[in-house]
């Protein structure tokens, strides 16, 4: 899994294997803000201001959110000494969707971020990646004051594969976030398994 370069000294060091992983989900889903949370470095965020005209961006229960991000979000986070994950936070409105084909290449999987109080606004991502093959995981953001769903009720809602993780994280949280980054690894290792077993 990682590679091994000879120093000009002789030693022997390690070089990581760098993943990279979308984040995606619906507009003010917590994209920017998880992706800061994890990040070891300072994240690349392409926020601005919200426009303000009639009908661009929908805050219907999101009344308090600001800005928006226009391009990608950009993080990166190490797993393990082996394995560092390159974190891309996905645009949440539909006119930035022409970037999503070009933020995708290469991607080894994505975390689709759901906000219970909108969870319609993931559908699209969830489309997305389904269409194109593409493993992901749906993280739900617990916010504080929001009734919780379970992990099954929230499958149902979103008609996933029986196979397809769901998880509840803060956004906030540098663990929780971690371990959803985590839990998408090992989702895709697990497939990888079975598709190597049925050949």
């Amino acid at each position: 899994m990682d590679s091994v370069r000879s120093d000009r000294d002789g030693t022997r060091s390690r070089i990581p294997v760098a993943l990279k992983i979308l984040i995606a989900g619906g507009f003010g889903a917590g994209k920017t803000t998880m992706v800061g949370s994890v990040s070891e470095i300072r994240p690349l965020q392409t926020e601005e201001v919200l426009t303000g005209v009639e009908g661009a961006d929908d805050t219907s229960g999101v009344e308090a959110k600001r800005t928006t991000t226009v391009t990608m979000d950009f993080g990166r986070i190490t797993i393990t000494e082996d394995l560092q994950l390159y974190l891309f936070g996905t645009p949440g409105q539909d006119r930035f969707w022409f970037l999503w084909d070009e933020l995708s290449q290469g991607a080894l999987g994505a975390v689709v971020l759901a906000d219970t109080r909108r969870l319609a606004d993931c559908f699209p991502s969830i489309d997305y990646f389904e269409q194109r093959g593409t493993p992901f995981v749906v993280a739900v953001n617990c916010f504080d004051t929001e009734r919780r769903f379970g992990a099954e009720a929230i499958s149902r809602a979103l008609d996933l594969d029986a196979d397809v993780p769901v998880v509840e994280f803060d956004a906030r949280e540098p663990l929780a976030a971690r371990n959803v980054l985590i839990e998408l690894v090992e989702y895709v290792a697990r497939r990888q398994l079975l598709a190597a077993g049925a050949r």
